[in-house]
């Protein structure tokens, strides 16, 4: 069962690679000719908006390995952040909300994950319909009302700086949960069982891995880190709305498979799927700064999103042909040597 990790870290390395280099061009080219990039307004500004989109590329990448999709997160998010509000304004400390709401971001991570291991339904189905559910529960909740008047020691976490630097104060955080992520995607058991899981369920289930559990345990996790991207980002941008993160799953769901996650599970790595969201991330600020209009951003989005599940496939049809080429021209090499 460790051969499916190596083996998917081995494969995917070229298009991690592929995506780092063009992290490194864009960010070339944005300091070079976009005026007020390297700023550290705007640096700050780059980093604060990407962090939401990075936390739920967290288990979403363990969800994609899985051969599973949550299209929820960006609603869970918002349904987070309109429970934040409607309890801020009905008196409750904010130290109580908080944890309220993740609690919540998990139950309904259980919901999906229930509903698609129990009743065998398929994930992007199961998904598309919680998204339009958890948004009209947000509605109902908050319905058009805005808070935001939280306490200012808590905005200023979630949009302040490190000191004079252009970091925010949550990134060091959130470098935390990414390690936590790393190890266990990829230095654990429990990680080398969701690529064998996306490779192949039945053969994972012969092998005696826990399909069910550990994908409803994915699921939970990733309610869970949505619930927590609400509250981020409710205090980020200083406003609870039920439309907060409007859109976001598409963010998300672009960067991780642009960092060369396969979309039928089983190949990529957590720092290809994070170099897939900074990227992203990257690319949206310097068109701003460029003036592109917010429909061409969209349409740049959806572009990307297209080429992330096709470069990976290309990738990989080209290796296999490449071997096939050597293997086929190794017999013609032996034949053709000299004989003593």
């Amino acid at each position: 069962m460790a051969d499916f990790s190596a083996t998917s870290l081995a494969r995917a390395v070229r298009w991690d690679t592929v995506v780092g280099a063009l992290l490194v061009v864009v960010l070339l080219f944005s300091f070079g000719f976009a005026d007020g990039f390297g700023n550290s307004l705007n640096l700050s500004f780059l980093i604060g908006n990407t962090l939401p989109i990075a936390l739920i590329a967290l288990p979403m990448t363990l969800l994609v390995v899985s051969g599973e999709i949550d299209l929820s997160v960006a609603s869970t998010a918002g349904l987070s952040g309109a429970v934040m509000g409607a309890l801020w304004n009905q008196g409750m400390a904010i130290e109580t909300i908080i944890p309220l709401c993740l609690v919540l971001g998990a139950v309904c991570g259980l919901a999906n994950g229930l509903l698609v291991t129990r009743l065998g339904l398929p994930s992007l189905a199961v998904t598309i319909g919680t998204l339009a559910a958890y948004r009209g529960i947000a509605q109902i909740v908050l319905g058009s009302d805005a808070v935001t008047d939280f306490p200012g020691q808590y905005l200023d976490f979630a949009a302040g700086r490190l000191g004079d630097s252009f970091l925010p104060r949550a990134f060091p955080p959130f470098l935390v949960l990414l390690g936590i992520a790393v190890v266990v995607l990829h230095a654990t058991p429990f990680g080398r069982s969701l690529f064998a899981i996306g490779a192949s369920e039945e053969a994972a289930r012969f092998a005696g891995i826990r399909v069910k559990r550990h994908k409803l345990l994915l699921f939970v996790a990733t309610g869970f880190m949505a619930s927590l991207t609400g509250v981020f980002w409710a205090l980020h941008y200083a406003s609870a709305r039920y439309d907060n993160a409007t859109g976001l799953e598409l963010s998300v769901v672009a960067a991780v498979l642009l960092g060369g996650i396969d979309f039928d599970g089983g190949r990529g790595t957590l720092g290809g799927a994070i170099a897939g969201v900074f990227l992203l991330g990257a690319l949206q600020n310097v068109m701003s700064l460029l003036n592109v209009s917010a429909q061409s951003q969209i349409v740049v989005t959806g572009v990307l999103l297209v080429v992330s599940v096709l470069g990976p496939r290309l990738a990989r049809r080209i290796a296999v042909a490449r071997a096939g080429r050597r293997a086929a021209a190794a017999p013609v090499s032996e034949a053709s040597a000299p004989t003593s």
